[in-house]
């Protein structure tokens, strides 16, 4: 599996001079806790982290962005991007192809394709953070997938 299969997209992005006030209220009705500054041809210039808007003073993204910014591209390993998020202590990564931003992987979007949902009609097992509308093996539908048991990791 690779990161371009579990990013989400589109993006909810910023560019360097979005005012601090306009990135708080983005960061709050969206419901996320960071966003990619991008500049006109998509390619990433930076991220503004919940963390950066209550640590760094300034007006403008460019002023409390954070520049060493970890990306991946769509075809990383998703292993490789779990290892680069639990090595790095990051919580998200920009998601690339050809240099421009094209997805964002989160540790949620991870942690979501560790759940596993079972067809109470067939028993078919698919992982995903939210049960299948209908069963790819025997159509049944969304309230028939229980969450399975997952045993203790290593």
């Amino acid at each position: 599996m690779t990161a371009g299969q579990v990013m989400t997209a589109p993006v909810i992005t910023v560019t360097a001079d979005t005012p601090v006030a306009r990135i708080a209220d983005t960061l709050t009705t969206s419901r996320i806790s960071a966003v990619p500054v991008i500049d006109d041809a998509g390619a990433v210039l930076g991220l503004v982290s919940e963390l950066d808007m209550l640590t760094r003073g300034g007006r403008t993204a460019h002023d409390v962005m954070t520049t060493a910014v970890i990306s991946v591209t769509t075809d990383t390993d998703i292993e490789q991007v779990r290892r680069i998020l639990v090595g790095s202590g990051i919580r998200r990564v920009p998601v690339l192809s050809s240099g421009r931003l094209v997805g964002i992987l989160s540790r949620h979007d991870l942690v979501g394709r560790i759940l596993e949902w079972a067809c109470g009609v067939c028993g078919e097992t698919i992982r995903g953070a939210h049960p299948p509308l209908v069963c790819p093996k025997c159509g049944g539908s969304e309230d028939r997938f229980v969450l399975q048991e997952q045993p203790p990791g290593p």
